[in-house]
């Protein structure tokens, strides 16, 4: 009688998996009994008992809800995972049965009999055939499931007992879990091979199906190609599952139709549904085709909105969001009027041009409310390819129409204003120019038929609205510019952006830092000093950050412990709340002096003073031009030498100066680049004052290119100029003849600030800047110049009109 061997060990119930004595393999522990039991293995001697469990889905299983046999198998590694799994690997040794619960919590425990092996007994001519029936057919199994089986098949060979045989086919099978424990609970060596032999059968016959499946599927999509093979499985279980995709095309034609294009338009697009309806399945053809139909049926080609016209409205509108700016407001409210007399006549592009922060797109914002427009704002700075306002082809991956249609389909109506902004700062390179592109785009007699490159089907841009801003039209193509109407926004003055503040800037930021205007209080005098002495700007850009600052240290005064009640910023306190002041008032030489003549200058943020030196000195006639000067302002200074070689009598000047006396020439601010004719007169004064020795009036500003007959030329940016000069405190303001009619352009206050003298040569310029009259001669030290008395009034040769004076 055989001794019953009986163990007291750990149970673990396996779910899906089935592990047979002999066997050597890992899986992962999850459920907290599992890995209780495992702890409690590792802590003994590492043995433990794998049962599977009936029933997969049963989470948390009893005794009763497990096969009557397992294995009792060692523990020979625990690797615990990233979360709460742990991976084991074990050997097992021998199959065993329950024969005592121990218990059920925390872990499943028990007592275990070893089942002993069987004994097979003399090999048989039948026990030989199922041997080599299963030699036959796990080598045919291991082609067909192109498993890597090499040492379990060494070990199939080299043992002829049918028991050991069965456990390892069993074990490496890919049938299902419940037919091994079939096998594991066969305890007889001979009939456990035939149920392996039969099972594994059966087993070749599903893999020879799947493939001859898998061979039929590859001939009919290019053998070896996995994506082909891929698809043509999708095809095949679509069409088991049944096609839908006619509706799908049903639904794109209908909606083609009903936007009732013209007949060219709707012929391309059901041209391009047909080519859709032959595309296989999944072919990437037919996701090109469907994005392009969607992108075009999504552009509003029959939706518009319901344009306003109230010019009262409009007017309050425009005077809610700004302050001033009667120019462009007018020319706005004209346009209006218009458009009111005659709705089919077609918009007009404008073109809104202007220093930095002066409310360009502000200006437009406020059009497209007054208009009751849809607005889709394009930013055109740094745009250098075509393909950026024309779209590119759809051939290309990942092709896209337009900005231009891009804004209308975002827009959601075919009568949008449409913002280009910055359109002074388009580049261009190899791959097009799209200022040129911009042409089509812009010109009202050419837009109504404009074809994207993407959607190769005319769109009518016509009913649009383009506004378009820039800070200069220099860079601005020719072509272009002359299919837009140019307004100018001018900088503007220190009375002009205290009101903005008041009435804009400072209610906007108390709102935006959650302030009221009860608890903050800016008064004028504060703000004049903000704007003098914390900003210098055409716009108020900057002056808009500044008052942010003053509220957030508002804010934190109001949130301190000993809050006041309200907070008062004058311009004794401004530096608590913005820090020193950044900018010093200018102030004016407190003696004329020589050699030192004020210019204006014009840039993209506005005008500015540059101020402009000269010394003399013995020499050998040597010219020297400092400053970071271009080659046109160079020409300048060349020219006004040779005026005043022509002039030496005149202004008392040795005839041969230009062999005796080295003139220096300097710009200061050496770092910033500096060009233009417009310094012309301002050199020329200079050179003169420095040679004679006569001092030049500490309160005069001129501009004005001159030639070397002396002649004054006109130049641009007068409004600008004399904004910088009044800044700076100028009284007076010399400007070419040819520019008098850009005076009525100049702000009223500015008017009336300073005196205007127009010249038409030269002369007048010296005669009315440099002081020839004074009791000085050439050649005097210039600290003796400076020691002469200012005079009482200095006769221009033309003086503006008298109501532009004081």
């Amino acid at each position: 009688m055989e001794e019953i061997i009986l163990e007291r060990l750990p149970v673990i119930a396996l779910r899906g998996l089935t592990v047979f004595p002999g066997a050597v393999l890992h899986f992962d522990v999850g459920r907290e009994k599992s890995v209780r039991a495992l702890d409690r293995a590792m802590n003994t001697n590492q043995r433990v008992f794998l049962v599977t469990q009936n029933d997969i889905t049963t989470d948390d299983p009893d005794f009763d809800a497990l096969c009557p046999v397992g294995t009792v198998a060692k523990v020979k590694q625990v690797l615990r995972l990233p979360g709460e799994s742990i991976r084991v690997l074990i050997q097992g040794e021998t199959r065993g049965r329950v024969n005592t619960v121990i218990k059920l919590n925390p872990y499943l425990c028990a007592r275990i009999e070893h089942i002993p092996e069987q004994t097979h007994g003399p090999v048989t001519a039948r026990t030989e055939a199922e041997i080599r029936m299963a030699y036959q057919q796990f080598e045919t199994f291991m082609e067909l499931s192109q498993k890597m089986l090499g040492d379990d098949m060494l070990k199939l060979l080299s043992s002829h007992d049918p028991g050991v045989i069965a456990d390892i086919m069993a074990q490496d099978a890919t049938f299902d879990y419940r037919k091994k424990t079939q096998v594991l609970c066969q305890l007889d060596p001979n009939r456990r091979l035939h149920l392996c032999n039969v099972l594994l059968h059966k087993e070749l016959e599903v893999l020879r199906m799947e493939a001859e499946l898998q061979e039929k599927v590859q001939n009919s999509v290019n053998k070896g190609q996995r994506e082909y093979y891929l698809r043509e499985q999708l095809k095949v279980i679509h069409s088991e599952l049944g096609d839908d995709d006619e509706e799908e095309f049903d639904a794109y034609e209908s909606r083609i139709k009903a936007l009732k294009l013209p007949q060219e338009s709707e012929s391309k697009l059901l041209k391009e549904l047909e080519r859709l309806r032959k595309q296989p399945f999944g072919s990437s053809e037919a996701a090109v085709i469907r994005t392009y139909l969607d992108t075009v049926l999504e552009l509003p080609w029959n939706t518009r909105t319901k344009e306003r016209i109230d010019l009262t409205a409009a007017r309050k509108i425009l005077d809610e969001d700004h302050f001033g700016l009667e120019k462009v407001k007018e020319r706005i409210l004209e346009m209006l009027a218009v458009r009111k007399l005659a709705p089919d006549m077609k918009g007009q592009i404008l073109c809104l041009v202007g220093p930095p922060g002066v409310g360009k797109t502000s200006v437009s914002m406020s059009i497209a409310r007054c208009l009751n427009r849809k607005l889709a704002r394009i930013s055109l700075g740094g745009v250098h390819d075509e393909a950026e306002i024309r779209g590119h082809r759809k051939t290309y991956v990942g092709a896209m129409p337009g900005r231009i249609l891009a804004a209308v389909a975002q827009a959601k109506s075919s009568n949008p204003l449409l913002l280009l902004d910055e359109i002074d700062k388009l580049g261009s390179d190899y791959r097009g120019d799209p200022s040129a592109a911009l042409l089509e785009v812009l010109d009202s007699e050419q837009n109504a038929t404009f074809r994207d490159n993407y959607l190769e089907i005319p769109f009518d841009l016509s009913q649009c609205m383009f506004i378009t801003t820039a800070n200069t039209t220099d860079t601005i193509p020719r072509a272009l510019l002359d299919r837009m109407e140019v307004i100018e926004l001018s900088s503007y003055t220190d009375e002009e952006k205290l009101m903005i503040a008041k009435q804009h800037l400072l209610p906007k930021e108390l709102a935006r830092h959650g302030l009221k205007k009860s608890q903050v209080r800016v008064g004028d005098a504060a703000i004049r000093e903000v704007i003098a002495c914390y900003t210098r700007e055409s716009g108020v850009r900057n002056l808009e950050r500044e008052l942010a600052g003053m509220c957030r240290k508002a804010a934190m005064l109001l949130t301190a412990e000993e809050a006041p009640k309200r907070v008062t910023v004058t311009t004794a306190n401004l530096e608590q709340f913005l820090g020193v002041r950044k900018i010093l008032p200018d102030k004016l030489p407190e003696k004329d002096p020589v050699g030192l003549v004020n210019g204006l200058a014009w840039t993209a943020a506005g005008g500015e003073m540059l101020e402009v030196e000269c010394n003399v000195m013995e020499g050998s006639g040597k010219l020297e031009l400092t400053g970071n000067l271009g080659d046109v302002m160079k020409e300048s200074v060349h020219a006004a030498v040779s005026y005043i070689r022509t002039r030496t009598r005149e202004f008392g000047i040795a005839d041969d100066f230009y062999k005796t006396k080295d003139i220096h020439v300097h710009f200061p601010e050496g770092a910033i680049p500096k060009d233009g004719p417009s310094a012309g007169v301002t050199v020329c004064t200079a050179i003169v004052s420095a040679l004679t020795g006569a001092p030049v009036r500490r309160d005069i500003a001129m501009t004005g290119e001159i030639s070397i007959r002396g002649r004054v030329l006109p130049i641009g940016g007068l409004k600008e100029k004399t904004m910088a000069a009044l800044r700076r405190g100028i009284k007076t303001v010399i400007s070419p003849q040819d520019n008098e009619k850009d005076l009525e352009e100049i702000d009223q206050t500015v008017r009336r600030a300073l005196q205007f003298i127009t010249v038409e040569h030269a002369d007048a310029v010296i005669d009315a800047a440099v002081l020839l009259n004074a009791p000085a001669c050439a050649g005097q030290p210039r600290t003796e110049m400076d020691k002469l008395p200012l005079p009482a009034k200095t006769v221009p040769p033309k003086v503006r009109k008298p109501d532009i004076r004081q």
